[in-house]
C-alpha cells in the first residue's frame, strides 16, 4: 500500500466519523434571484445519490454510512445497512438496484415492503474489490440497460479492467465496455433531448493546487477514450504515463476548476424554473480535500446550446465559507413537481430548490 492510498483511506475514515458534524444552515446558501432553496431532510446520515421509485418514494444511497434509506410521506426508512460503500443506486422495473464495491443487489416490490424489505438478490458478485475509487454510480440507460462506473484503483496507474464506464442487462448478463480513460466517475446521465451519455470525472491529485481541471465529459461513440492516466483535464499529459500526446484522447465537454471533485449531474427537465435553464446541465462540485485554497463546494449549471457547451457558472453556494466548509452537496435530483433536490452527504442533508413566479 502507498502513501497516497493510506492517505486516501485515512481521510476516508476520518470523513465516516464526522460525516454529520454540521447542522443544514441554509440561511447561508445562495440562489439566483427568485429562487427559493429550503430544507427538505435531515438527519440522513452521509446522504448521497437519490433516485425517485414509482410510487413517489425517495431512495438515498450513503457511501461511509453502509446504508440505504427511503423517504415516503414524511417517514424515512432503513432498507439496507452494514454494506461495503453502497453509493450507487437505480430504481427499475419496481426494484432498487444497491451497487456496493464488489457487487450489485436488488431489492425487488420495494415500495410495498419499505417497512420490512425483502431479501437482496445478487445481481452481480463479481466487481472489482479495489476500494480506491471503488465506490460505485450506476444508472439505467434510454437503452434498458444498467450503466456502471468503474474508477481507477489508484490516484494515476494503468491497470486493465478499470477506469471505465461498463453497462449490462438487467440481470447482469452480457457486460460491455462502454468507455475508458475515465479515473472516477461518481455521476453519470444521459441528454434529454439527443440520449447522448454525460459523465463527470475527477481528475488526479499532486500536481498542484490549479491542474489538472476536473471534466464533464460526453460519450459521442462507443469505447471513446478520455485520456486517463495518459492526459488530465484534456491538456495536462502526465509526467509518469507519457506514451501518447492528449490529441490522441478525446478532451472533456467542460473544463471544471481543480480538484472540485464533481460527483452528481443532471439535466433540468422541468417547468418550474425559468426558460433559460431548461434542459441545462446540473453539477454538484462536493469540494475539494486536498487543496491549499478549497475549491468548489457548490451547485454549477454548464449552459448549453443543444449539445454545445457556451459557458459555466455557479448556481448554488454557501456550503463553503471562508475556509470552513459545513457542508458538501453531492447530487441532484429533478422532481416530478420540477423542483430539485440536493443531497448533502456532510449535513446529513437534502435541500429543495424552487423558482417563486
Amino acid at each position: 500500500m502507498n502513501r497516497f492510498t493510506r492517505l486516501l483511506l485515512l481521510l476516508i475514515t476520518i470523513t465516516t466519523t464526522t460525516l454529520c458534524s454540521a447542522k443544514p444552515r441554509t440561511d447561508l446558501l445562495k440562489v439566483p434571484v427568485g429562487f427559493k432553496i429550503e430544507l427538505f431532510a435531515s438527519g440522513l446520515h452521509n446522504a448521497r445519490t437519490m433516485v425517485l421509485g414509482k410510487q413517489g418514494t425517495i431512495f438515498v444511497s450513503t457511501r461511509g454510512a453502509g446504508k440505504v434509506y427511503a423517504i415516503k410521506d414524511g417517514k424515512v426508512y432503513t432498507i439496507a445497512q452494514n454494506l461495503n460503500m453502497p453509493n450507487g443506486i437505480a430504481f427499475h422495473k419496481n426494484a432498487l438496484y444497491i451497487a456496493a464495491v464488489d457487487r450489485i443487489l436488488r431489492l425487488d416490490n420495494i415500495e410495498q415492503n419499505l417497512a420490512n424489505p425483502p431479501q437482496a438478490a445478487v445481481i452481480r458478485s463479481n466487481l472489482p474489490k479495489a476500494i480506491h475509487h471503488g465506490w460505485r454510480y450506476i444508472a439505467f440507460g434510454p437503452d434498458g440497460r444498467l450503466y456502471i462506473s468503474i474508477g481507477a484503483p489508484c490516484n494515476v496507474c494503468l491497470k486493465e479492467g478499470f477506469a471505465e464506464i461498463r453497462s449490462m442487462k438487467a440481470d447482469g448478463s452480457d457486460e460491455k465496455v462502454v468507455a475508458t480513460g475515465i479515473r472516477n466517475s461518481v455521476g453519470f446521465t444521459w441528454h434529454p433531448q439527443n440520449k447522448k451519455l454525460w459523465l463527470s470525472d475527477n481528475g488526479r491529485d499532486m500536481l498542484g493546487d490549479d491542474i489538472p481541471a476536473d471534466e464533464i465529459n460526453r460519450v459521442d461513440k462507443v469505447d471513446q477514450n478520455f485520456g486517463f492516466p495518459y492526459c488530465h483535464g484534456g491538456n495536462v499529459p502526465d509526467p509518469d504515463y507519457n506514451d501518447f500526446s492528449c490529441k490522441d484522447f478525446s478532451p472533456p465537454a467542460v473544463q471544471l476548476g481543480a480538484h472540485v471533485a464533481p460527483l452528481g449531474i443532471a439535466f433540468y427537465t422541468g417547468a418550474n424554473f425559468p426558460t433559460k435553464y431548461k434542459n441545462q446541465l446540473f453539477v454538484a462540485e462536493h469540494g475539494s480535500w486536498n487543496r491549499s485554497k478549497k475549491s468548489g463546494y457548490k451547485i454549477s449549471m454548464v449552459k448549453l446550446q443543444g449539445s454545445k457547451v457556451i459557458g459555466y457558472e455557479t448556481f448554488v453556494s454557501g456550503w463553503l465559507q471562508g475556509q470552513s466548509a459545513w457542508g458538501r452537496p453531492a447530487y441532484i435530483l429533478v422532481m416530478p413537481d420540477d423542483s430539485m433536490l440536493i443531497s448533502d452527504d456532510k449535513a446529513g442533508a437534502i435541500y429543495r430548490v424552487t423558482f417563486q413566479k
